[in-house]
């Protein structure tokens, strides 16, 4: 009986981690993630995993198993259950969080908050859940035993001796997993270029508490909503300079709401306020922590640096942290934020000019540990952009794991016999854009936003005479994105299009009409001033 794993999302890029696991012909979903996107992708709000190689064989699919609650692991969920409603298992937040987006979609999902160190049966599929330490509580590793032997997934995770919530990776589980033999190994790759160890969490607490201590005015704190440990950490900073605080940013008050029902996060309920009475106390006494620190037009910590916000205005005293960095893609938006929040006059600290952020990814030391205590007889570097991978696959060679593959999106392996093999390109594995409400393959659209954004629009209206070709309207001509002063090549376009309709062969139809004003306005603007942008004919029948 063969395991096939496909690589659905999460290979070759940051996010849409998402792999397909089947046995028996039956098929589990191990984590469904989004993908945020790239400044290329004009107007797209998420990028999701191809999920038509699952979706056409609908009975067969069993179960979704979740790693943790990060968008990149469960953002798609949503999309996927709403074809597809099948049980999700998952930690406690981890189903917790998911629950929230599932149900703003309509969909009432099964979600199965599952123990670590307690095996799971559904189907054909036996796992379990172990705990590893990452930058959201109650994340996991996933240890699945199938009929070619065990396979280990780490999800995201980092070896932090000094975690927040004092819950360590436990390696010692994963150890007796090693003694017993593990088929195959699946690990992030995030950090694989970077060396050493990365940071405990814990560090990042004393230089936020210095910061908050040391601000004269008004403190603005953004990091991800779902950094639970981050939020903690901030939350301990302003009430250690007995500071008032409140939420800020949909995600920000929904995560911290349910972390504290879990008894994951703590706070005196007396220090917490709403953003809008936080005006009636004196600024150094007050706090914000907020969405934002992804460069997010709409969240508030852009509202802030815009000056659009409807509560807060920032002033020349105010200090703000940006506890985060950019993930890749974001740079830009985040770096246009940063110099708006200067501009305002407010002191930013980021992760550029101190030490407010640590990774939740393990790196190359790290990465050495957990193998040596793993010892897979094959590994395959998942969670990465290219060079991850490729960095994380030379750290296994140097370890001594013999069969060390770099699989891409849309790749198989398949386990059969004792023997792996990949298959490359097995499966669709594309982008699928969400674009405002609509999900699907709108590669057309984007392109057609790409060549709008870089030559702009053009468009004549000509009222003619189809049965004798009279011009009785126009042309007229008007451009949006062309260049300033187009007054000039608007005149050229106009004589250009007069002279070729009257060229036409009468009588004539309107898609005849139509297309010779489009190609010969084309030519007129590439003539005039070599740009192409889109021409929109308007013809009007006479």
């Amino acid at each position: 009986m063969s395991v096939r794993i496909g690589f659905l999302g999460g290979l070759g890029e940051i996010g849409r981690n998402c792999a397909a696991i089947e046995i028996d012909g039956r098929i589990a979903l191990l984590d469904c993630g989004i993908m945020f996107p790239e400044e290329d992708m004009l107007g797209v709000d998420l990028v999701l995993p191809d999920f038509s190689s699952v979706l056409a064989r609908p009975d067969d699919v069993e179960c979704v198993i979740l790693t943790h609650g990060h968008e990149d692991h469960v953002g798609s969920l949503a999309y996927f259950l709403r074809e597809i409603n099948v049980p999700v298992y998952g930690s406690e937040l981890c189903v917790t969080l998911a629950r929230n987006r599932v149900e703003e979609v309509g969909v009432t999902p099964d979600m199965r908050s599952t123990p670590t160190n307690e095996w799971v049966e559904h189907g054909p599929f036996r796992f379990t859940f172990v705990r590893v330490a990452h930058s959201v509580p109650h994340a996991t590793g996933v240890v699945l035993d199938t009929p070619e032997g065990i396979l280990v997934h780490t999800g995201d995770y980092k070896l932090d001796p000094t975690p927040i919530d004092g819950q360590p990776t436990d390696l010692l589980t994963f150890a007796g997993f090693g003694r017993q033999g593990v088929r195959m190994l699946l690990a992030d790759s995030t950090n694989a270029e970077r060396t050493g160890f990365v940071e405990s969490e814990s560090s990042v607490g004393a230089e936020l508490g210095a910061l908050v201590a040391e601000a004269e005015g008004r403190v603005i704190l953004a990091c991800f909503a779902s950094h639970i440990h981050r939020v903690q950490q901030a939350i301990d900073a302003v009430v250690a300079s007995e500071r008032k605080f409140a939420f800020l940013g949909r995600s920000m008050v929904r995560n911290t709401e349910i972390a504290r029902d879990l008894g994951i996060l703590s706070y005196p309920s007396d220090d917490l306020m709403e953003v809008g009475d936080l005006a009636d106390l004196p600024p150094e006494e007050t706090a914000v922590i907020c969405t934002g620190s992804q460069g997010e037009p709409y969240a508030a910590l852009s509202l802030m640096a815009a000056g659009q916000h409807r509560n807060i205005t920032l002033d020349p005293g105010d200090t703000v942290i940006i506890s985060a960095t950019p993930i890749p893609g974001n740079e830009t938006k985040v770096s246009r934020v940063i110099n708006n929040l200067v501009g305002s006059g407010a002191d930013v600290y980021h992760g550029g000019n101190a030490h407010v952020h640590v990774s939740g990814h393990a790196a190359q030391d790290e990465i050495k540990t957990f193998l040596n205590v793993i010892q897979p007889q094959s590994f395959i570097p998942v969670h990465g952009e290219r060079r991850h991978l490729h960095a994380n696959a030379r750290i296994a060679k140097e370890i001594g794991v013999e069969e060390v593959e770099v699989c891409m999106d849309g790749d198989v392996a398949v386990l059969e016999d004792g023997e792996l093999r990949i298959e490359r390109s097995a499966v669709p594995a594309g982008y699928v854009y969400l674009d405002g409400v609509d999900v699907g393959d709108v590669e057309d659209v984007i392109r057609d936003r790409r060549h709008l954004a870089d030559d702009g629009v053009l468009i004549v209206t000509l009222g003619v005479d189809i049965a004798n070709g009279e011009i009785v309207i126009g042309p007229d001509v008007d451009s949006h994105g062309v260049r300033d002063d187009a007054d000039a090549l608007h005149k050229g376009v106009a004589a250009s299009v007069r002279e070729a309709v009257g060229n036409l062969d009468w009588p004539a139809d309107l898609d005849t009409v139509r297309r010779r004003v489009r190609n010969t306005a084309s030519r007129a603007v590439k003539k005039q001033i070599n740009s192409r942008p889109v021409v929109i004919p308007v013809i009007i029948e006479v």
